[in-house]
């Protein structure tokens, strides 16, 4: 509900919904969304069934996998709703309104807390939870590239 109260840019003029633009720009993102999604799933499968192949990433069993899964979907959704709320970067102004961004930010420290502390969902340490954020941080910034660029081809 917060992001009804988001600082985002609001045209003096009527505006026309561009569903065409909408929907190539929400589906590319989404399928962008799934490969991040796959590929940490992938890359924590491979890591379970060959110990000690992937040095950084280590995923002791599919349990944990299952808890990295859902802290990926928890941290992604959120982190993309930031990269399509505005049509520039994600860290330029406007920035998100003060109860939009708390929410959110409750809401990761919520996760991470249940990751961490095994609370509904298997245990997984703490680096791991920072190595999952630093991963979607990363896609955040790809996300962003992939929809400027679309934004640019739509015009």
């Amino acid at each position: 509900m917060t992001i009804a109260y988001d600082n985002t840019y609001v045209s003096k003029k009527p505006i026309r919904w561009q569903m065409k633009k909408i929907l190539t720009t929400s589906s590319i993102l989404g399928v962008f969304a799934v490969i991040q999604s796959m590929l940490l799933l992938f890359i924590g499968y491979m890591s379970v069934k060959n110990p000690g192949s992937i040095s950084i990433f280590q995923v002791g069993n599919l349990s944990q996998l299952q808890t990295i899964m859902f802290l990926q979907l928890v941290a992604g959704g959120h982190l993309l709703l930031f990269v399509t709320r505005q049509t520039r970067w994600f860290f330029e102004r406007p920035f998100p309104a003060p109860i939009l961004f708390w929410a959110i930010v409750i809401t990761q420290i919520f996760a991470a807390c249940a990751c961490y502390l095994g609370w509904f969902v298997p245990r997984i340490s703490l680096w791991m939870i920072c190595e999952i954020w630093i991963y979607n941080i990363a896609w955040m910034f790809i996300l962003n590239i992939i929809r400027m660029i679309i934004e640019k081809v739509q015009k």
